[in-house]
């Protein structure tokens, strides 16, 4: 009985771990500049390394980059990554109605590993989810990241200083490509970064605030501002709809 047991799980992590095939090869590109902007900010090997291994998140840890080059304070930059990452609450939340019943701490361990990438397979995938099938599934996904992210570092202290030096107008561009593709599927997003800049523009220029607070800020009132008018927007149509 124990035998099938673990030939089940040993099946169903290889079947997770294929899965995330293509993920590793989706975040190759990404995790390798995000290497070689770490170096031009001013990271060390190891601490690039250990941003990838244990925040994982990349869209948080470009932030954090920016976050850093401009002095921003430790409390600020984890408040601000905290919010940027608060999806993954609702991403687990929704992937535990799919999983199988296993023990809370097997599926704590392989929920660190949630991304929008393997929540994205996991959520499509036929049936239930098992621990073996996430945990191969985070495993190559997490590897690739991390390796990639090391490479990426080693790639730009080969590069000549003057280019290191102007690479982080690359991590400006990075951020226009992660929001371009989201503001084409909906005015919604577009509202909340115009808002956002506003915002965080008139902090800064009245000096109202201080960089990492004008960002958390900025950040806090536009989702706020943006879901009310849409809130209040969508009861405006139901009423019109019931008269």
């Amino acid at each position: 009985m124990s035998e099938m047991v673990l030939n089940k799980s040993a099946t169903e992590f290889r079947r997770g771990f294929q899965a995330g095939i293509t993920i590793a090869i989706g975040y190759f590109p990404v995790a390798l500049t995000f290497g070689l902007l770490a170096k031009t900010t001013g990271l060390s090997f190891g601490e690039t390394l250990l941003m990838s291994l244990i925040v994982y998140a990349g869209a948080a840890q470009y932030i954090s980059l920016s976050l850093l080059t401009l002095g921003t304070g430790t409390f600020e930059i984890i408040l601000t990554t905290f919010i940027v990452n608060i999806r993954h609450f609702l991403m687990s939340a929704s992937l535990n109605e799919k999983s199988e019943d296993e023990p809370l701490l097997t599926k704590a361990a392989y929920a660190f590993g949630i991304t929008d990438e393997t929540f994205s397979i996991a959520a499509v995938k036929e049936g239930t989810v098992s621990a073996g099938y996430m945990f191969g599934l985070n495993m190559i996904a997490y590897l690739s990241w991390g390796i990639f992210s090391g490479v990426g570092y080693m790639v730009g202290s080969s590069l000549p200083k003057t280019f290191q030096e102007g690479m982080s107008v690359a991590l400006y561009a990075m951020f226009v490509g992660l929001l371009v593709p989201s503001m084409k599927k909906g005015m919604k997003v577009v509202y909340l970064a115009v808002l956002a800049a506003i915002f965080n523009t008139v902090f800064t220029i009245t000096n109202a605030l201080s960089t990492g607070w004008a960002i958390v800020c900025a950040t806090l009132l536009s989702a706020v501002i943006v879901e009310w008018v849409v809130f209040i927007r969508g009861r405006q149509r139901r009423v019109k709809n019931e008269q």
